[in-house]
């Protein structure tokens, strides 16, 4: 409930944490099960003391428990401890390499921990290392070991919080920059825990692109303010001079009234009205001019505009791209949250039905133990084209988490979601998936539940949807069940 609660996805990590965090112990990094059931396997028992001792770490391993591995080290080092108190060398080697690869997953910012671990590889590169020593070397870089995880889990935690409130501050100085909002929600959703380093990059990627087209639309916007300035200072000196124009032919025109009167004779009054002609002439080429320069000043503002709106419009496709995962194109947490908030509404608003489907991919940890995680992504996108392909243009599809999608199914009773799922499948063990050479039946389980009437929320209907799925698990996969 708490993973659901939170939108995490069920990984074991994740569940881990949880646990840790519900029953007070402290939640350590990643835990290094390849180097350590390496290191066991690699570990001799010459007595029925060590022989338990390897079971005891072989269990520990398994339940990511540090205290469990040390203390099965500990039993292990004492148990094969020669008369004179010395380890062997194979056993001396491979604490040594188990110590380097721990090292790493802690960081290099504790100089207590680096310090500790140079000590005990001096004591274990020894010929014959002191067993007590060794002993004692490993209890303390143990203990120093789990301060320092808990410390970075807690750093770590810190700085997600941090992060998330500097860029949630950022998002409320926008006023109405849809663009920036779309940026604000992709950071949101990329460093909501579990973290996915291609997840980040593909965000970082993404946002770069926007980055770079909000610099262009910026600086184009600059230089069309200094345009729109010069053109106003252009039309303004164009009503000037028209004004200026007029008033001089205005002046002409009293002036030559004047004169008129004063005529006694046809021959007088010729010059005078060649002169009202050519001024006439003269103002009439002058509004012309005003008029063109006047209409390329309106054209210049119409296509300068044009520019704007088309650099803002890019902005707001790339910003779009936040609210998509980056690898299937499917919508995210994000964009999910944002669809089922408006499917409901719609919901209640018509009075109809909607049913949500939530999908699991079948054997997926082992598809990519067998042919490797590009595999496991191509059979990602693959699930992706094909519910795609087979669904209605109102139905939405979004990947949850991991190899779990949810497909959202407006006007749909949950015994026709549960129909359509199980067509999906028909339709998915016809596409078969190929990865180089080798052909794949992808194959998925999944849980279709209805949204109630009243006030149930998207979380408890995708709660309802996750047990129904992990029933269809259980029953033997490649199933549907309803919730």
């Amino acid at each position: 409930m708490r993973l659901v609660d939170r939108h995490l996805a069920p990984t074991p990590i994740n569940y881990q944490s949880c646990y840790n965090e519900i029953a007070g112990l402290p939640n350590y990094p990643a835990f290094p099960d390849v180097p350590l059931r390496e290191l066991a396997g690699e570990l001799v028992a010459r007595s029925p003391a060590q022989e338990a001792a390897l079971d005891a770490l072989t269990a520990a391993i398994g339940q990511r428990s540090w205290q469990g591995v040390r203390e099965a080290l500990a039993l292990f080092a004492a148990a094969g401890a020669p008369v004179d108190g010395a380890l062997s060398g194979e056993l001396a080697q491979g604490l040594a390499r188990f110590v380097e690869s721990v090292l790493p997953a802690l960081g290099d910012e504790d100089g207590r921990v680096i310090a500790l671990a140079g000590e005990l590889g001096a004591t274990l590169s020894q010929p014959a290392p002191p067993a007590a020593e060794v002993q004692g070397g490993i209890a303390r870089l143990a203990q120093q070991v789990s301060h320092a995880a808990e410390e970075q889990v807690e750093i770590k935690g810190a700085l997600l919080k941090l992060l998330h409130l500097i860029v949630e501050n950022i998002g409320e100085l926008s006023i109405d920059d849809s663009w920036l909002r779309g940026q604000i929600d992709g950071l949101l959703a990329s460093i909501a825990p579990p973290l996915d380093l291609r997840h980040l990059d593909e965000m970082e990627r993404r946002l770069r692109d926007v980055i770079e087209k909000q610099a262009r639309a910026k600086a184009r916007t600059v230089e069309a303010q200094v345009e729109m300035r010069q053109m106003l200072g252009e039309f303004v000196g164009r009503l000037a001079a028209m004004s200026a124009s007029s008033t001089a032919f205005e002046g002409q025109l009293i002036s030559s009234a004047e004169r008129v009167e004063q005529v006694e004779s046809i021959e007088e009054l010729r010059p005078l009205l060649s002169e009202m002609v050519s001024a006439a002439h003269a103002m009439a080429d002058d509004a012309a001019s005003s008029r063109n320069q006047l209409k390329a000043l309106q054209d210049k503002v119409v296509a300068t505009e044009a520019e704007l709106i088309q650099l803002h419009k890019e902005l707001d496709n790339a910003s779009a791209l936040a609210r998509h995962d980056p690898l299937t194109d499917a919508l995210n947490r994000k964009g999910l949250d944002e669809v089922l908030v408006r499917e409901i509404a719609s919901m209640r608003r018509k009075s109809t039905a909607l049913s949500l489907s939530l999908l699991d991919i079948d054997n997926f940890k082992k598809l990519n133990d067998s042919f490797g995680h590009e595999a496991g992504d191509g059979a990602l996108v693959h699930l992706a084209n094909v519910v795609r392909a087979n669904l209605r243009p109102s139905d939405t599809l979004a990947r949850y988490g991991g190899e779990e999608f949810v497909i959202l199914m407006p006007d749909t009773s949950v015994e026709q979601g549960v129909e359509a799922m199980t067509r999906l499948q028909r339709e998915l063990t016809k596409a078969i998936y190929l990865t180089g050479s080798e052909r794949i039946l992808i194959t998925f389980s999944a849980g279709v539940t209805q949204l109630a009437p009243d006030e149930e929320s998207g979380t408890d209907a995708l709660r309802r949807a996750d047990q129904a799925m992990y029933l269809a698990k259980r029953a033997g996969k490649n199933r549907v069940m309803s919730a």
